[in-house]
């Protein structure tokens, strides 16, 4: 029986989907070791003992892995984003497809066509948005970073590999300000305090600029010099949004924003058309990979000109209305009102006028588009990280689709709901993962589902 502080030797064999190797003692112990490769040979020191499995911290690589690379991130052991920065990119996209096709067939129970994972062109500065708590360390020095894996405490981090070096450079500038005008912080144990949280957003394609200070107020003192601050060290700064979140919460944004300089959004250009960005739409963090994934699901589609596509957690409408002009009608739903506003504002913009999009939860109203007579030839689900759930599987299955083209966060939740839609007359026949994340735990999946 294993022991606590007890150090064995082990061979990494697998990865867990938080980006923990796996390996096995000789009695069938699972040993979960942060920070390792498949293949590593390891003397671990035993952290902690449960009855079928332990958890095990690095005491030396013995033999590395051949897919073991340096980390080139000084933030990578403290941060909680990146979890596959000491492997190269070929093995986390092995990792990452795996785990799909062991997700659905395991928990689905489904075996079907898998395709080659969509690889990310580049692996670095591909983000366009960041949120970065603000805080102070017990020596009250000021930290604008990350918090630490599975907690709220902040790593002061000056520079993410994954987000533009102008990032950087607004963390730089606030920092400054804070220092000059002793800026007060919020102190998320007490509630106490003002400023809370930086959040910025870029358009890849118009370098378009926004930078939005989440406060515990109305805004802060002498926010003329901050944007003064900002407005010389950032010529391609667009807007200036101040964001009250005076709750007691986990919650980043609050429900109001106040604009300080600019008109409160930036624009970008996503599959060919044109998308207005706020501090509250919905927009995919790494534009490029997005439109593969979205081409993906373009493909799945297969629409024609006399069909109707149903859109159900549409965002702003983005992936919709990449599809629009190939369809007779797209109707798509989403439960946040100001994405819904987007989602019409975005239709207009880019000259789409068969585009109606609804304000509703998507089991609600797809009742209701049902009681309307809607018969959609296509659906197109991209559910939250939850998923779909049964009772939504079933108001779908009612309408007949002949196509359901999903587009899943969690492999989990979506081998669940294949197996759904499987018991209610509908064959998954492809699947293809995405690598919308690199280097993180994360991976996206595009399936089609076709009626029997």
């Amino acid at each position: 029986m294993l022991k606590k502080n007890e150090i064995i030797d082990i061979t990494i064999t697998s990865a867990t989907a938080e980006g923990n190797g796996v390996g096995h003692t000789d009695e069938g112990i699972a040993v979960f070791v942060p920070l390792s490769a498949i293949g590593d040979k390891l003397s671990v020191k035993i952290l902690k003992v449960k009855k079928t499995y332990a958890f095990a911290k690095i005491e030396k690589i013995l033999e590395p892995s051949e897919s073991r690379i340096v980390p080139d991130c000084p933030y990578f052991e403290k941060c909680g984003g990146c979890v596959w920065r000491h492997i190269n990119y070929d093995e986390e996209c092995k990792i990452k497809q795996q785990r799909v096709v062991d997700a659905v067939e395991r928990i689905g129970g489904i075996h079907t066509d898998f395709k080659p994972i969509i690889r990310c062109n580049n692996t670095l500065r591909y983000r366009n948005k960041a949120q970065f708590p603000i805080g102070k360390d017990r020596d009250g020095k000021i930290q604008i970073g990350f918090y630490a894996f599975h907690s709220h405490r902040i790593i002061d981090c000056d520079d993410c590999l994954l987000q533009p070096e102008v990032f950087s450079k607004v963390m730089n500038i606030t920092r400054k300000f804070i220092a000059e005008t002793n800026t007060d912080i919020y102190d998320e144990r007490t509630g106490k305090g003002r400023l809370r949280h930086l959040y910025i957003r870029l358009g890849e394609l118009t370098d378009e600029l926004m930078v939005c200070y989440v406060v515990n107020g109305n805004g802060l003192k002498q926010e003329d010099l901050l944007i003064k601050m900002l407005r010389e060290e950032l010529p391609n700064l667009k807007t200036v949004v101040f964001n009250s979140n005076r709750e007691n919460t986990n919650v980043i944004l609050g429900q109001k924003n106040r604009i300080a300089y600019g008109n409160g959004y930036i624009t970008d250009r996503l599959c060919g058309l044109n998308f207005k960005i706020s501090p509250f739409s919905f927009w995919q963090v790494n534009r490029s990979q997005a439109e593969k994934l979205y081409s993906k699901a373009k493909e799945y589609a297969n629409l024609k000109s006399d069909e109707i596509l149903l859109d159900l957690y549409c965002g702003t409408g983005t992936i919709g209305l990449t599809m629009a002009k190939d369809c007779k009608t797209l109707v798509g739903v989403e439960i946040v009102e100001d994405a819904v506003k987007d989602a019409n504002v975005n239709a207009k913009l880019n000259g789409i006028d068969n585009a109606r999009f609804i304000c509703s939860d998507a089991a609600s109203a797809v009742k209701t588009l049902q009681a309307e007579g809607l018969s959609p030839y296509v659906v197109i689900l991209d559910p939250p990280r939850k998923g779909c759930g049964e009772e939504l599987s079933e108001t779908v299955s009612k309408m007949q689709p002949k196509r359901i083209v999903y587009v899943s966060c969690d492999p989990a939740t979506l081998a669940r709901d294949l197996k759904y839609f499987g018991e209610r007359g509908y064959v998954t026949k492809e699947i293809t993962p995405c690598d919308m994340f690199s280097r993180t735990a994360h991976v996206e999946s595009v399936c089609l589902i076709e009626k029997q």
